[in-house]
């Protein structure tokens, strides 16, 4: 079994969201399920059936969460030295083309949220920058084409 590699935010984010699945979620459709099943004939009955799915899914997160926190490989950017870009690494880059900087933290697959500027390791342009540091050039291969970045800045900064 595979080590899953997450940054403080992102394990103390997932390890809230299996505790509010257990605590929260799975009562409130337990209740769904009962109040359904005061309806009557459960063949027929749409709100059972469509709580009893979710229900599969709420026990499918949970399943999912814990295997993952369970092989859960904690890094804190904070604790991180050096100019190379690695995991946690935040980092600025310049796209040739355009003339724009980006930010970028590279985090776990899980804590990946673009909007926020945080990329998964396993993304293209994450695993170009990985091991490179200020001032390289590296091409990414997107399903627009070729694109390319200078790395700017290489920077570790403190998780909540």
């Amino acid at each position: 079994m595979e080590d899953v590699p997450f940054t403080k935010t992102g394990y103390k984010s997932l390890k809230r969201e299996l505790l509010r699945l257990k605590q929260e979620d799975r009562i409130k459709i337990s209740d769904e399920i009962l109040k359904a099943r005061e309806l009557g004939d459960l063949s027929e009955n749409a709100e059972y059936h469509a709580a009893k799915e979710k229900q599969g899914i709420i026990e499918a997160r949970i399943r999912d969460l814990e295997d993952k926190l369970s092989r859960a490989h904690v890094i804190d950017p904070a604790k991180l030295k050096g100019n190379r870009v690695v995991f946690g690494a935040t980092v600025e880059i310049l796209d040739l083309d355009s003339g724009d900087a980006i930010t970028y933290q590279i985090v776990g697959a899980e804590e990946s949220d673009l909007k926020e500027g945080k990329i998964s390791f396993e993304s293209p342009i994450a695993r170009a920058l990985i091991g490179k540091e200020p001032g390289d050039e590296v091409k990414v291969n997107t399903p627009r084409g070729t694109k390319e970045y200078e790395i700017i800045s290489v920077r570790f900064i403190a998780s909540t």
